[in-house]
């Protein structure tokens, strides 16, 4: 069968190919064989309907159409196998199907047009002595003691607060009537906006802004009416921006009885028998965090830089497939968020999410090609040994192995570390500076990914009917909390 092959663009390769005579009679003899052992027609038993009849009654037209859907798989298979094109996913056909059928005589030759992808077509201009700039991470001053306070407010009791008012700090159980300015610009109880024995902290941040620090400088069994406003980006949108009344009873008052920091407090809150090897477990921890951040800053810089250099034909079939992956770990995570994707998925929704997707694909494959390449032409190579070391690591920290699986834990674990090794290689010869953290503008296309994510989440929430977050649905939460 000859071939003739053509290089077109996005990494695809056209075929021409011509269905030598027997082999487009052989096709069409081979349907109309089928037909007959098949076809049901009055007046004869199956499988032994005369061959004119069958093609009267059947029609030549959908005969030859079913000969040359069954040839054109076969045949353009054949070709790509003949010529040993590494194809991906399926071929696509370039010449008009409705024409083929008026072409198409069994017996006589037949030319078609087809195209494949196969993988992309890669160029690395520059990629040895890269100039990056990159953000240091630092570790926090007093993010340990800021822990291990958290730590104490964790273990601390609660004791009852007689003789003195409210104030920061201490903890309250309330009711509360909430109202608010209805259409008449009249203040008027909502749905959500009451509690009875409502137990809250009198913390900044604990509930709608001016709301707990109303209640400092209460007696016991007194009775206020704070004045507040609620937030312009509040969940409930009949609400949010409003002034309303919020008229507080404080039916008890609590402070917080902290335990003392020392060995046995770091005893009884983690795995260290001192508190000195417990704060120096946290410093060491925050600091890995910090060399870990700064590491990954680098890498971005790198890649950003790399793929600067790359010009790669992408094939849209490796496109759609990372796109897939984007939109089901996107999903995960809304579901991770507690939200019921079968609700919240409509068509619509996940075509939208497949076309917002589709220049982060783009991008991510950029990245992996151009490290391929670089992998390739410094012939960096991982070794079975370490593919071995890793997944037993990985399989340590596993509960049930039998839900892992190897072929693809093996696959991942080679992917990995092949992408360590040649982002090793790249900071080896590439110039890095560091600079403080904060001297760079923010990276945007980041914060607009992260608040896709956000918005997908509250459109979720919306869809289930959680307008939920009421008022007195935020009040459970804050009492949990506490």
């Amino acid at each position: 069968m000859k071939v003739t092959q053509e290089k077109l663009p996005d990494s695809q390769v056209g075929l021409e190919i011509e269905v030598p005579s027997e082999l487009s009679k052989q096709s069409y003899e081979k349907v109309l064989r089928d037909y007959m052992k098949s076809a049901n027609i009055p007046g004869f038993r199956k499988g032994k309907v005369p061959r004119q009849i069958l093609i009267q009654r059947i029609g030549t037209v959908q005969l030859k159409a079913a000969a040359l859907e069954d040839m054109l798989q076969k045949v353009i298979e054949q070709a790509i196998k003949q010529e040993e094109i590494d194809a991906l996913g399926n071929y696509q056909l370039r010449s008009d199907f409705e024409k083929l059928l008026g072409d198409y005589t069994p017996g006589e030759p037949l030319t078609i047009s087809a195209s494949v992808d196969v993988p992309p077509r890669v160029t690395l201009e520059a990629y040895k002595g890269l100039a990056v700039t990159a953000e240091e991470i630092k570790a926090e001053a007093g993010r340990v003691d800021e822990t291990l306070e958290g730590y104490r407010e964790n273990l601390a009791t609660l004791v009852p607060v007689e003789d003195r008012p409210a104030q920061a700090g201490d903890v309250a159980v309330v009711d509360f009537v909430g109202k608010a300015e209805n259409e008449a610009g009249e203040l008027e109880e909502f749905e959500g906006g009451s509690a009875e024995d409502f137990q809250v902290e009198i913390k900044e941040g604990r509930f709608i802004p001016g709301f707990v620090e109303g209640i400092v400088g209460m007696e016991l069994e007194a009775v206020k009416d704070v004045e507040v406003s609620f937030p312009e980006d509040y969940p409930q949108a009949e609400l949010a921006g409003k002034p309303s009344t919020f008229t507080i009873t404080l039916k008890e008052l609590k402070e917080k009885e902290l335990p003392e920091v020392d060995d046995d407090f770091a005893e009884e809150v983690s795995e260290f028998e001192t508190l000195e090897a417990l704060r120096q477990s946290l410093e060491e921890r925050y600091q890995q965090e910090a060399t870990d951040a700064t590491d990954a800053n680098i890498e971005k810089a790198l890649l950003d830089e790399l793929v600067q250099h790359v010009e790669a034909e992408i094939p849209d079939t490796l496109v759609k497939r990372e796109v897939d992956f984007i939109v089901t770990q996107t999903a995960m995570q809304l579901s991770r968020q507690g939200i019921d994707l079968s609700k919240f998925l409509t068509k619509d929704l996940v075509e939208n999410m497949r076309n917002n997707a589709r220049p982060e694909a783009i991008e991510r494959l950029r990245r992996t090609l151009a490290l391929g390449e670089i992998a390739k032409l410094e012939e960096i190579t991982i070794e079975e040994a370490e593919v071995v070391a890793r997944t037993e690591e990985m399989m340590a920290e596993v509960k049930d192995p039998s839900q892992v699986d190897p072929d693809r834990l093996n696959e991942v674990v080679n992917e990995d570390l092949l992408k360590e090794k040649i982002l090793a290689w790249l900071k080896e010869n590439s110039t890095i500076e560091l600079v403080p953290e904060g001297t760079l503008k923010p990276d945007e296309e980041a914060a607009v990914d992260d608040a896709e994510i956000d918005d997908m989440a509250a459109t979720a929430v919306d869809a289930e009917g959680a307008g939920a977050q009421t008022i007195e649905a935020e009040a459970v939460e804050v009492e949990d909390e506490a």
